[in-house]
């Protein structure tokens, strides 16, 4: 049987996490990440993945509501829970258009000595100007030379730890590309995994192809079975031009987990959280997203404005741009005349996350046909509670996977490489 891969996402300041349950902890206590990476742990994940955020977002001027808690620096925590873990992998975002090969590549192999190789880097690129004015150098790169760095950064990168052999011996490296020129001697010897696990999130056709050349995972939001199923193959049948093999890359959509002791409980508590995730100001806030206009004045449960968005707005700034608001609002308008929804319910509708509802059963059923039908090969959990969101799903769902026979009962290996079921670089000295 195809075996499943698990990770987990930490909830911070995505709109999945419900900030009013008082279940609810701080998004910056250590012990916020020591609880749910232990659980992930001894539900024997993958890996613990991190977000990052490089500027507090703006709407309408004012610090977007998400933000106001912090966000904390990815390797920073990862170094940390490198002590208190044994096993479970630790992934960073970290982005390439705002950090230089040498000092990033040094923290990651520092990061996977710490950890004994459970080390993994998710690369992610910006074209926003408004955060590039964080940064010495300012300005921002344009969105068809993102790619282009970043498949720079990570052969660079890539470079600086093949400088070292396994044997222990250094050499001088040196490199000369469009992006970046560099040339000295590496301070960190090669690390356990021989390079970290790499991670690339995106969806665009240059993220798909940056993906199959370079990556070792994806990580997508095509959560839906038939989604799921086109764009696994095409991604993999990008891999063969780089020589890569399709095991060679491993796909794994983000999604949630709703769970119920029947399936009809689990619908009802996954709607409850679905109207806490978007309350009336967090409905009219995503409503302004998608229209660049101020709709302070409208009703959120009312009809949908008649005005048209505005494509040039910068009333957000710092969050990824709806890439067509016109489409959009059309599909909004449409979504909502067809079925008489105000405008919450419009977003409750449009913006929900694909997720697992069911009881531990169903669920389990479910994730096992997306891996068995090659629609994924595992799954990013997003919890909606931070830190405890997690553990539901580790006490009822996967022994359910165990029993099974879809997923590990033990780890078998100490690398987040043996997790992945991916070998370890070749040295290219």
């Amino acid at each position: 049987m195809k075996q499943m891969h698990l990770a987990a996402h930490f909830p911070g300041v995505n709109s999945t996490t419900v900030w009013a349950d008082p279940r609810s902890r701080s998004q910056i206590d250590f012990a916020s990440f020591e609880h749910l990476a232990r659980t992930a742990e001894r539900g024997r994940f993958d890996f613990f993945f991190l977000a990052e955020g490089l500027r507090l977002r703006e709407h309408n001027g004012l610090i977007h509501d998400l933000d106001v808690v912090g966000r904390p620096e990815s390797l920073t925590v990862l170094n940390a829970l490198a002590a208190v873990t044994d096993r479970l992998g630790l992934a960073a975002t970290v982005n390439a258009t705002f950090n230089e090969p040498y000092e990033l590549a040094r923290r990651l192999a520092t990061l996977d000595h710490l950890s004994g190789g459970r080390a993994a880097w998710n690369v992610v690129t910006s074209s926003d100007a408004f955060t590039g004015e964080n940064f010495r150098r300012g300005g921002y790169l344009d969105r068809a030379d993102r790619y282009t760095r970043a498949a720079e950064f990570v052969a660079t990168a890539r470079e600086l730890w093949d400088s070292w052999s396994p044997d222990g011996t250094s050499r001088p490296f040196a490199h000369s590309g469009q992006h970046f020129e560099v040339s000295g001697e590496f301070t960190v010897p090669r690390s356990p995994q021989g390079h970290p696990v790499v991670i690339q999130a995106g969806d665009s056709d240059e993220g798909r192809e940056f993906a199959a050349s370079a990556a070792d995972v994806i990580f997508t939001r095509h959560g839906t079975l038939e989604a799921g199923r086109v764009f696994y193959a095409d991604v993999k049948a990008r891999l063969a031009k780089y020589g890569r093999q399709p095991d060679d890359l491993k796909i794994m959509p983000g999604v949630t987990v709703v769970l119920g002791d029947t399936d009809a409980e689990a619908q009802q508590n996954a709607a409850e959280i679905r109207k806490q995730q978007v309350s009336p100001q967090n409905a009219v806030l995503a409503l302004e997203q998608v229209w660049g206009r101020d709709l302070s004045s409208y009703d959120p449960d009312g009809p949908l404005p008649d005005i048209d968005p505005d494509p040039e707005s910068g009333l957000v700034q710092g969050r990824v741009r709806v890439a067509d608001p016109l489409a959009v609002a059309a599909k909004w308008r449409a979504l909502s005349a067809a079925k008489g929804l105000s405008i919450r319910q419009t977003v409750i509708e449009s913006t929900a996350r694909q997720s697992f509802i069911g009881s531990p059963q169903s669920v389990a059923a479910e994730l096992e046909t997306f891996v068995s039908t090659d629609a994924a090969d595992g799954f990013i959990l997003v919890p909606h509670l931070t830190p405890g969101g997690l553990d539901d799903f580790v006490d009822r769902v996967v022994p359910v996977l165990q029993e099974r026979g879809a997923f590990r009962s033990e780890y078998t290996g100490t690398t987040l490489r043996s997790h992945l079921g991916l070998a370890e670089p070749v040295w290219k000295g």
